[in-house]
C-alpha cells in the first residue's frame, strides 16, 4: 500500500492550533510511524495552496481544512483547491455543522463534512475508502 499524504489545514492565528495539529499526530501516530499516512500542517490557506503547487511525495490524496480561519477561510480555500485539483478530495471540519456553510461546501465540491469533535475512527474509514488509498 502506497503512503497517504493528508494536508491538514489549522488556524494558525488560534492558541489551539498546535493541539489540533499535536492531536492529529497523536491519533494517526501509528500509521504515521509505519509509513502509512504522511501529514502536512501549514498554517494558512495561502500555504496550503503553495505547497499544492509543489510536487509533493507522497502524492497528495486529501486536504483536511478546518472552515473558520483568519484571512482565507475554508470554504475559499475549497474553491481554490477544486479550481487547481478538481479530483483531489477535501474534507472540511468545523465545529459548526450549519445548513448554509454544509450547502455552500457541497457546491464547491467537498467530499465530507466533518463536524467536532472529529470521529477519528470515523474519519480514518473515510481515509481508507480514498481511491488514492488502494492504490
Amino acid at each position: 500500500m502506497q503512503p497517504l499524504g493528508c494536508t491538514l489545514r489549522h488556524s494558525s492565528c488560534s492558541r489551539s492550533a498546535p493541539l489540533i495539529a499535536d492531536l492529529f499526530r497523536q491519533r494517526f501516530r501509528r500509521k504515521t510511524r509505519h509509513g502509512t499516512y504522511v501529514m502536512h500542517f501549514p498554517d494558512s490557506g495561502t500555504e496550503a495552496l503553495d505547497r499544492l503547487a509543489e510536487e509533493i511525495q507522497p502524492a497528495l490524496v486529501a486536504v483536511l481544512s478546518d472552515i473558520n480561519m483568519p484571512g482565507m477561510d475554508g470554504l475559499e480555500l475549497l474553491d481554490e483547491i477544486k479550481q487547481r485539483r478538481p479530483d483531489l478530495p477535501v474534507m472540511m471540519v468545523s465545529a459548526y455543522g450549519d445548513d448554509d456553510r454544509r450547502r455552500r461546501a457541497s457546491e464547491l465540491g467537498v467530499l465530507e463534512f466533518i463536524t467536532k469533535p472529529v470521529d477519528f475512527d470515523q474519519l480514518k474509514e473515510q481515509l481508507r475508502q480514498l481511491p488514492a488509498a488502494a492504490d
